[in-house]
Formats: structure tokens, sequence, C-alpha cells
């Protein structure tokens, strides 16, 4: 799954925390299942914030620069 899908997924487990219909036992499930799609979430954000790449104008070239 994308980052977009992940995000999706993670919402509507929210939901399903938030409206109460859920027992302990599956509420607890629901929790870890978010808390690893929050975990995939921040890995692709860190995967893509290693490629941002700031491009920068100098002395007529351009070069190339880690985002930090």
């Amino acid at each position: 799954m994308n980052f977009e899908e992940n995000i999706e997924q993670l919402e509507k487990i929210v939901q399903e925390l938030e409206n109460g219909n859920l027992n302990l036992d599956d509420s607890i499930k629901k929790f870890e299942e978010g808390m690893n799609i929050s975990k995939k979430c921040n890995e692709i954000l860190e995967e893509a914030e290693k490629k941002i790449t700031i491009l920068i104008k100098k002395d007529d070239k351009i070069e190339e620069e880690n985002f930090e």
C-alpha cells in the first residue's frame, strides 16, 4: 500500500475505535494494527525526506544538495 492508502486505513481504524462498539480484545487488535500502519507511514515519510533535494543554481550550473 502507498502512503495515501495507509492513511485511509488508519482513519478507518480510528473511526472504529472512536465508535466504542468494539470489545476490549478487538480494540487492542485495532490499536496494534493502527500502530503498525503508523510506523509504515513514518517510514515512507522518512524515505521521501531522504530523496528530497534542493536544486540551487550557482555560477550558471545546477548543484544538488541534500534537504535537511
